[in-house]
């Protein structure tokens, strides 16, 4: 205790509980202010009830007594945080030297855990300079992770953990696989293990434990979790292909049974696991489905994401298979159901592995996915396709050289009714296409003037427009913009995937608020009463036949198509070719099936009745 205080206690004039709390703020002792960081007392005048004290960034501060027993907690001289008062050259010298280290240091002095975000608040700035942060942590992380001394979490928001014990890099990794709890965490730690599978080679009786957990874990997480149990079953047969040594029991869950045995599920899981297991995945369907598989696969191509389609496709071509994939995606442009994953994969390979498949029906492909996602309700799932036909300069161009001229015209005119993109990007694209197919540049003055003219609009397809753009205002897009402050909080900018897809996200947000804009300015509503019939106008209802085929239409706003209900909007291809048609007069109209135009005779005009 300080001769100060004893003298005091002596005295009787304080108690010797009070006189150890006092203790704590002696002069040479340190403490912790919630807003000052550390500091070291220097200097104290108890008569006046004062203390002198340097902090981390503010020397010689004076503070009442009172207020520092109640504001600050007494550090131990040895924690990090003491240090950065006294000894903050040492500490500079171990982030060079030993990154390692300084943050088993700082762990140490706070409980064995802390935040990420934490823990550069004690180093950037003071410790390590605050631009050169960003690189430093990167280089830190990986000598962490190497070490074994240290849990690094995947994310900025979760805790770096202190592992317990003076472990061996081999027996950390088995530490976090016995300590998972759930299969997850599991497959994490199995992956970990997998990527230093090396570790194990001279000694590796002690994965057999690990791999009995595997199979009886994946079998119990069978029915709820299949996702899981297939990605560890995949990195299971990484690590036992890697070590001679381990073998797979008889009575042991086998991929491809599992995945025989669970075709029909396959579809909602095989998108989660992460790309690499993808592709071990995909190695085993000859096995689990034998002359099927290629059907099986070519199945999930909608379900796998974009990379996956890639994957898919150089494992069939790698099997001598690739006609058969080449007539599947034939056969899906045909009934215009291929996916938007793999519009993208054509796209990007149509000078590839998609040469033979690549032709005028993917433009016409593309713009039906993206008119479709646009009138449907929920998120959009075309985002990335749309982007890839304004980011690659060359890919309308490519469609369009494959066209006759009428085609050409007739695509052209498509583009330049089509909803989903702004005026300048409309403009931007059609641009592309009178450069590669000039005939197509008579279509741009015309319909660039129409589109200038007031939209007739349902009352009910102009209110839900208000609405879309009212949620964009007020909800989306301040949403939007909290998910990239948020993003940025979590380092690098380069290799931030958050931060990269918020930010995508804003250009699409922004993107379509302009849209809506412009669209609801042009809008004018309408209930469709009184339409004239003696010819085909909006509001009318038209009766077509060709030979013993009929067809019947309705021709209303520029958003009220339904393809489902045969509603068409008079600026749609089939709307522009029916208006105007009287009873008797014939019409050609595209079979959105076949894409081949067609002659039908208008039989009959009636007015829509809403």
């Amino acid at each position: 205790m300080h001769s100060d205080l004893e003298k005091l206690v002596d005295a009787g004039k304080i108690k010797p509980p009070v006189a150890e709390r006092l203790d704590q703020l002696s002069p040479g002792k340190f403490l912790l202010h919630g807003a000052w960081g550390a500091g070291k007392v220097i200097d104290w005048d108890l008569p006046s009830k004062k203390l002198t004290i340097d902090f981390e960034n503010r020397s010689g501060q004076t503070m009442d007594l009172q207020f520092a027993l109640q504001k600050t907690q007494p550090l131990e001289a040895d924690d990090f945080r003491a240090k950065k008062v006294e000894e903050i050259e040492h500490l500079r010298e171990l982030a060079n030297n030993d990154p390692v280290a300084l943050v088993v240091y700082m762990l140490e002095s706070h409980g064995g855990t802390m935040t990420v975000d934490a823990m550069e608040k004690q180093v950037s700035g003071g410790i390590i300079p605050e631009e050169k942060f960003k690189k430093w942590w990167e280089s830190a992380k990986r000598a962490l992770r190497d070490s074994k001394r240290v849990v690094v979490p995947s994310r900025r928001t979760e805790a770096l953990t202190l592992r317990a014990g003076d472990l061996t890099p081999a027996g950390a990794l088995l530490e976090d696989f016995n300590d998972a709890r759930d299969l997850k965490s599991m497959a994490k730690a199995l992956e970990a293990i997998a990527a230093d599978v090396s570790l194990f080679r001279k000694e590796p009786e002690p994965l057999g434990p690990v791999i009995e957990t595997v199979h009886e874990s994946a079998l119990k997480g069978t029915k709820l979790q299949l996702g899981e149990s297939l990605d560890l079953l995949v990195l299971r047969d990484e690590i036992v292909g890697s070590i001679k040594s381990l073998t797979i029991p008889d009575e042991a869950p086998r991929l491809a049974n599992l995945l025989f045995a669970e075709e029909s599920r396959l579809a909602d899981v095989v998108n989660h696991l992460p790309a690499a297991r993808q592709r071990a995945l995909f190695d085993v369907f000859p096995d689990a489905f034998g002359d099927r598989w290629v059907e099986v696969l070519t199945g999930l191509l909608d379900a796998v994401g974009t990379r996956g389609v890639a994957e898919i496709a150089k494992l069939i071509d790698d099997k001598g298979k690739l006609a058969e994939l080449e007539d599947h995606i034939r056969g899906q442009l045909t009934q215009r159901m291929l996916g938007t994953d793999a519009l993208i994969w054509v796209s990007r390979e149509r000078k590839g592995l998609a040469k033979g498949v690549f032709g005028p029906e993917v433009g016409a492909a593309v713009l039906n996915r993206l008119e479709t996602d646009h009138l449907a309700d929920g998120p959009r799932t075309t985002t990335r396709l749309q982007s890839l036909l304004s980011d690659d300069k060359t890919l309308l161009a490519d469609i369009v050289e494959q066209m006759s001229a009428t085609e050409a015209r007739n695509f052209g005119r498509r583009l330049l009714e089509c909803p989903v993109f702004a005026e300048l990007d409309r403009k931007s694209l059609m641009a592309r296409i009178i450069k590669a197919r000039p005939e197509t540049g008579e279509l741009v003055s015309g319909e660039s003037k129409k589109r200038e003219e007031a939209l007739i609009v349902s009352w009910d397809s102009l209110e839900r427009k208000k609405a879309e753009l009212e949620d964009l205002i007020r909800n989306r897009i301040p949403q939007n913009t909290k998910d990239i402050a948020i993003a940025r909080s979590y380092g690098d900018l380069r290799e931030n995937f958050e931060y990269k897809s918020a930010k995508d996200m804003q250009k699409v947000l922004m993107r379509r608020k302009g849209e809506l804009q412009r669209e609801v300015d042009l809008a004018r509503g309408s209930d469709f009463k009184a339409a004239d019939t003696s010819a085909v106008n909006i509001g009318t209802i038209v009766e077509l036949s060709t030979g013993d085929r009929k067809l019947t239409y309705t021709v209303l706003g520029a958003w009220d198509s339904d393809p489902d209900k045969q509603i068409v909007s008079y600026l749609s291809e089939t709307g522009a070719a029916l208006l105007g048609a009287k009873p008797g007069e014939h019409v050609q109209v595209r079979n959105h099936d076949t894409d081949e135009v067609e002659t039908w005779t208008v039989d009959t005009i009636s007015a829509f009745n809403p």
